[in-house]
C-alpha cells in the first residue's frame, strides 16, 4: 500500500466507526431507560452491577466496569468461564448482570444466564441482534445497531466494540447523574496519580505561606513590596490592611508596566498603584478548582482568603507542576 492508501484506509475505519456511533446513539430509547431503572434499583438495594463478556467483549466489560466503579456505580467483572467454576459465588440476588455479546450467541455468555438467574440476578444484555438467544434470555435488551465492522472479514470486533463501549459510557454517566455522584466522591475513588492529587488536594496544600508569602500594607512603598517579593522569591505581593484583609495585589508585571511608562514609583505607597479588589479564592476549595481559575483568567498569582476575607496565602502558578497537580 502507498502512504496515501494507508491514510485513506485509516480514515475509512474512522468513518465506519463514527457512523456506527451515530446509528447507536439514535437507537437509544425506552430499553435504555429500563436498563437504568434496573441498575438504580440494584444500587438502592446495596447490590453491584456485574459485567460479563467473552473474548474481546471481556476487555470491553473490564473497561465498562471500571468506569462504573469510578463514577459511583459499584461493579465487578465476571469472566463467564471462571464463573462456571466457582466465581459465580461473587454474585448475589441484589445484583444485576450486564452481558455483552454483539452476536448474542456467545456460548459461554449464553450458558451463564441460567446460572446467574438461579442466583436471583436480573439480566441486561447489550447485543447487536435483538432476536438473538442472549436477547431472548434477558430482562432488558439494549441493542447496538452499529452496522458492519471495520474489519474487511467482518470478524474482528472493531465498530461493535467502539459502539458497545460508548453505550457503557452512556449508562455510567446517566447513573452518575441519577445518583448525584459528587466531585468529592470521585476524588475519593482516585487517591493516586495526577487526577487524584488535583481532586483530593485543597488549595491550602499548594498555597504559599510564611516566608514564602510576600505581603505588605497599603502604606508600604513600592520598594518595600519589591523587597518582600524578592525575599519570598515570588512574582507578586499581596496587600493586606491592619486587620489582615486583602486590599489588593502588586505584581512584577505591574511594576514593569509603570516603569515602561517612565514613572518613578519606587517611593510611592504601593496602595496607590496596586490592583484593588483582586480576584481571590477561598481557603476551603480544591486544587482542581484553582486550576480552573488559572485556565480561565490567565493569571500567574492568586490570593487565598478565609471566610472573613483575611489573607491566608497565595497560589503561584509556578508551584503547581512541583505539586504534580498539572
Amino acid at each position: 500500500m502507498t502512504a496515501e492508501q494507508q491514510i485513506a484506509r485509516a480514515r475509512q475505519v474512522f468513518d465506519i466507526e463514527i457512523e456506527g456511533l451515530a446509528r447507536t446513539k439514535d437507537s437509544i430509547g425506552e430499553s435504555f431507560v429500563r436498563a437504568i431503572s434496573l441498575m438504580r434499583g440494584c444500587m438502592e438495594d446495596g447490590g453491584i452491577v456485574v459485567v460479563s463478556g467473552v473474548g474481546k467483549s471481556l476487555h470491553v466489560a473490564e473497561k465498562m466496569s471500571a468506569i462504573f466503579s469510578s463514577t459511583g456505580t459499584k461493579s465487578i467483572v465476571l469472566n463467564p468461564v471462571q464463573a462456571m467454576h466457582g466465581d459465580l459465588g461473587m454474585t448475589g440476588p441484589k445484583d444485576v448482570l450486564v452481558a455483552l455479546s454483539f452476536s448474542g450467541e456467545s456460548e459461554e455468555v449464553v450458558k451463564l444466564i441460567p446460572a446467574v438467574r438461579r442466583h436471583g440476578l436480573k439480566v441486561i444484555s447489550l447485543v447487536g441482534n435483538a432476536q438473538s438467544t442472549l436477547a431472548k434470555l434477558s430482562d432488558v435488551v439494549v441493542e447496538i445497531p452499529c452496522g458492519k465492522e471495520a474489519c474487511p472479514f467482518g470478524m474482528a470486533p472493531t465498530n461493535s466494540a467502539t459502539a458497545t463501549m460508548a453505550m457503557g459510557d452512556a449508562l455510567a454517566m446517566v447513573m452518575l447523574d441519577e445518583q448525584k455522584f459528587s466531585i468529592e466522591e470521585y476524588a475519593g475513588n482516585h487517591p493516586a496519580g495526577a487526577i487524584g492529587r488535583a481532586l483530593v488536594m485543597k488549595v491550602t496544600d499548594v498555597m504559599r505561606t510564611g516566608d514564602r508569602l510576600a505581603v505588605v500594607s497599603p502604606s508600604a512603598t513600592v520598594m518595600d513590596a519589591l523587597l518582600a517579593m524578592t525575599k519570598a522569591k515570588a512574582g507578586s505581593a499581596a496587600i493586606a490592611d491592619e486587620g489582615g484583609k486583602l486590599a489588593g495585589i502588586f505584581t512584577d508585571g505591574d511594576f514593569r508596566r509603570h516603569v515602561s511608562e517612565g514613572k518613578d514609583i519606587l517611593g510611592k505607597p504601593v496602595g496607590d498603584v496596586m490592583t484593588r479588589s483582586p480576584l481571590f479564592v477561598r481557603s476551603d476549595i480544591y486544587a482542581a478548582d484553582v486550576l480552573k481559575v488559572f485556565e480561565k483568567r490567565r493569571i500567574d498569582d492568586l490570593p487565598v482568603c478565609d471566610a472573613a476575607g483575611r489573607l491566608v496565602g497565595m497560589v503561584d502558578i509556578q508551584d503547581l507542576p512541583k505539586m504534580k497537580v498539572i
